[in-house]
């Protein structure tokens, strides 16, 4: 009879990861809405506590699929283990596989089958993987369509050494395992979007990842650094956003949320920053935000020059169970800065730390009304305890996934 049994408990778990997941496609407009189906999501999230998937790490994402030695045939289940504000992004979950054989980019108007570029810019949802280890300079700016995965489980992928990746008016999009690095301006050229359509970029910033006007977008388990302007930034009314579990080093302006104080479309952004580890080399902007609503939880920083977490526009961050060790220098000793804004004006900011762990001196200086009603549309998450930031940010960048075994 336990045969019997067992086997019916296994065919009903497998339905329950094979069930549709909502598909968003549009803007988010309604951070109150989002959050709402963001916390129904949290108290309904079966597929979380099913033992056989989880790996006890206590990191949520992880623990949904790091576990599998099987992960080489069960990619897309990937997409079912975003969380935060980025948990409705299933990039090319419902699309086909598409293999990158080729690491050129000779032409960004006729990209060669085969190639990244290629890959990105199809109408149809494509989860794109590597044959091979591969690093690819890109000519210019790699323009992505909707529905799109760019996973390098399995490969060591690097795009380096030329423009990088921009997801501009997009949604669901997901960049997974992938090494970001030295990236450099492009533009004054003609870059094909979509099968049908080029046209001419003007020079690009040189970011690593840049979204504008993106939706939906989750990055996740990529080691970046050393980019002309910012790691990854987010501009110009994009929302729905997570940024977890990468491994950030080497660079100055690091995250750019809000594109300026005057640009008032940015007030509903909402995004959630968890499990990343802030490293060496790191001088600011962890992120910087403006307008919008940013939830920053679990994150291990261990290295800034001038600050951690800042903003201007009256943001709202909700500081959640960071572990946050400030540098030696007696003057950076701050996690925050309050940017473009007397103290009259930015101590009505919406600003709080809730179970940070400050070390060697590390300090937060919160704004606004403790109980605002504001953090509520800032959470996405249960924040873990800032006592085991270290456990769970251990993976963070990219992972060494070897076929065959868990990664």
């Amino acid at each position: 009879m336990a045969i019997p049994s067992l086997l019916s408990l296994i065919f009903f778990f497998f339905s329950l990861l094979a069930a549709p997941s909502i598909v968003s496609s549009s803007p988010v407009h309604d951070p109150e809405l989002v959050v709402q189906e963001v916390h129904r999501s949290i108290k309904n999230a079966t597929r979380r506590n099913l033992g056989y998937l989880s790996c006890g790490t206590g990191n949520p994402i992880d623990d949904c699929w790091r576990c599998d030695s099987n992960w080489e045939n069960n990619r897309q289940r990937l997409a079912d283990c975003a969380i935060g504000f980025g948990k409705n992004a299933i990039g090319g979950r419902d699309g086909k596989i598409y293999v990158v054989t080729d690491s050129g980019d000779d032409d960004p108007v006729t990209p060669k089958p085969g190639t990244l570029r290629h890959a990105v810019i199809q109408d149809d949802p494509l989860w794109i993987i590597f044959a091979r280890d591969m690093v690819i300079k890109l000519k210019e700016e790699l323009i992505m369509n909707s529905f799109k995965t760019i996973d390098g489980r399995g490969a060591s992928v690097h795009i380096a050494g030329g423009p990088c990746i921009t997801i501009q008016y997009v949604t669901n999009i997901i960049i997974h395992g992938i090494n970001v690095h030295d990236c450099k301006q492009g533009g004054n050229a003609n870059v094909r979007s979509s099968p049908r359509h080029y046209g001419w970029r003007t020079v690009s910033d040189g970011d690593g990842v840049s979204i504008f006007g993106g939706t939906h977008v989750w990055v996740d388990h990529c080691s970046l650094s050393n980019c002309n302007d910012g790691l990854i930034d987010a501009i110009m009314g994009s929302s729905a956003i997570t940024i977890s579990n990468n491994y950030m080093t080497h660079h100055d302006k690091v995250m750019l949320l809000g594109h300026s104080d005057s640009y008032s479309q940015d007030k509903n952004m909402q995004v959630t920053i968890a499990f990343n580890h802030f490293g060496e080399g790191l001088v600011q902007r962890m992120p910087r935000c403006r307008h919008g609503y940013f939830h920053v939880v679990n994150n291990d920083y261990t290295h800034w020059e001038m600050y951690a977490i800042g903003g201007s526009a009256a943001p709202t961050i909700n500081s959640q169970g960071n572990r946050f060790l400030a540098p030696d220098s007696r003057n950076s000793k701050e996690v925050t800065k309050h940017e473009d804004a007397g103290e009259s004006e930015w101590r009505n900011w919406n600003w709080r730390s809730e179970g940070d762990l400050m070390l060697n001196g590390a300090y937060f200086t919160p704004s606004g009304a403790g109980a605002s009603s504001s953090y509520a549309r800032a959470s996405s998450l249960g924040a873990r305890p800032s006592s085991v930031v270290g456990s769970i940010t251990t993976g963070a960048g990219v992972l060494n996934c070897k076929k065959g075994s868990s990664c």
